[in-house]
């Protein structure tokens, strides 16, 4: 059988949707390579939903994480079990009433890391940033006194009381103002200000 001629707008057309299938293969294996390569952080690693990763692993625990938000992970806490953890589990598969309360509470720690109480209790974490906030205030009240001392250059002598009270004598022997300013309110037969 021959193959029939293609006309150049379905073959243009068969060329662009490859080529788009390309880019899109290309930035797909770019943006996988992108994910791998970056620091695993907490939205990337423990997003619900999400595959686990088996190369972050550290034995004997996933990339397990459980918030309050969505307390049932993708994986148990305890992937890797030794031999008394696999005997727990293969009794969970027959009747709970046979089980005693240290091994449910054994179970539920093999599949959970933290009760709902231990996830919402308070954590000591305040008492460390207040620390550090505290810490900053010091070193930065520290930095403005050593500039002070030893950066900044001395007042200015325009800024001394000598010079101040040398300035407004000056300007009350030159009668500046002398209706509403500072003239106004000196009594020069007296030499004292106006009561």
């Amino acid at each position: 059988m021959l193959a029939q001629p293609v006309s150049p707008q379905a073959s243009r057309a068969t060329l662009q949707d490859t080529l788009v299938s390309i880019q899109e293969m290309f930035f797909r294996a770019a943006w996988s390579l992108v994910l791998k390569k970056a620091a695993p952080g907490p939205r990337w690693m423990h997003s619900p939903g999400s595959a686990a990763h088996s190369e972050q692993k550290m034995p004997p625990y996933s990339n397990y994480h459980a918030q309050r938000s969505y307390p049932m992970p993708d994986e148990p806490f305890c992937t890797e079990l030794n031999a008394e953890q696999q005997a727990l589990k293969e009794k969970e598969k027959g009747n709970w009433t046979q089980l005693s309360h240290a091994e449910k509470v054994a179970l539920y720690r093999l599949q959970f890391h933290e009760t709902f109480a231990e996830m919402n209790r308070r954590s000591n974490e305040w008492k460390t940033v207040m620390g550090c906030v505290f810490f900053f205030f010091g070193f930065t009240a520290l930095l403005i006194w050593w500039q002070r001392v030893y950066v900044f250059p001395k007042k200015p002598i325009t800024l001394t009381d000598e010079w101040k009270a040398q300035q407004l004598q000056r300007i009350l022997d030159m009668k500046g103002n002398p209706v509403q300013g500072l003239a106004s309110r000196w009594d020069y037969e007296k030499k004292e200000w106006k009561k």
